[in-house]
């Protein structure tokens, strides 16, 4: 049933809001709405949902700024975070994936087709919150295992410097979404630790170093994404 599942609606537009509550909940989604950024931000300490919908353009904390927060927030860790907005532009999408979306929609949209799109994005969640309850993330011939700091591929333990496995467990955690190397810094090193810029570039070379190349996907402009 989608009533198991929390959508947030993050919009400055009442009749929006309204719109898209009415149909979302017709698919029998548990819907919850907030009509600024700082309301979300807000909501979230209380209630976690399982996908916000974001609108890019609001007054005061607009919609980037507001998802750059949200991701600050480790509870939302396993949360898909998508914007639906009617900027299309490049550099706007690339800004939202930046900022640790998940997805950019662009409106106008059918309602048929934006529940659509929400079923595809809430498949994710069953394995990655599956892995967060077990700190065990278990992928093809790959295991992660956060209680020893060690992974198993096909069967043989290698044991990882804590960074390194740190930013590994990170990745696949968020296996198929974008994660972008700001996030990689706020997670990994803490925002008043200052590393260099090539430093994720190095970590990263060398994971690829003992898992393959053909996990880590670098996604040009944005950051990284773990294919598994």
């Amino acid at each position: 049933m989608n009533e198991k599942y929390k959508i947030l609606l993050v919009d400055d537009d009442t009749d929006i809001l309204e719109f898209l509550s009415y149909n979302l909940r017709k698919e029998s989604y548990n819907v919850s709405i907030c009509t600024s950024g700082l309301d979300a931000i807000d909501k979230v300490k209380t209630t976690i949902p399982h996908l916000i919908l974001l609108d890019v353009m609001m007054p005061g904390l607009d919609g980037i700024e507001t998802c750059e927060e949200l991701r600050k927030n480790p509870a939302l860790d396993n949360t898909i975070i998508a914007f639906l907005t009617a900027r299309g532009e490049d550099y706007s999408q690339i800004a939202g994936f930046e900022a640790g979306a998940d997805e950019y929609i662009i409106k106008p949209i059918k309602p048929k087709l934006l529940s659509s799109r929400i079923s595809a994005l809430l498949k994710r969640l069953p394995q990655k919150e599956n892995a967060s309850d077990n700190n065990i993330i278990n992928i093809g011939n790959l295991t992660i295992d956060k209680t020893t700091y060690v992974i198993t591929i096909n069967n043989n333990e290698i044991s990882l410097p804590k960074k390194e496995f740190e930013l590994l467990f990170f990745l696949a955690m968020q296996q198929g979404k974008i994660v972008s190397r700001e996030q990689i810094y706020q997670r990994i090193w803490g925002a008043d630790v200052i590393v260099g810029d090539r430093t994720i570039d190095v970590y990263i070379r060398k994971l690829r170093g003992v898992i393959g190349d053909q996990r880590i996907q670098t996604v040009k402009g944005v950051g990284y994404k773990f294919i598994g």
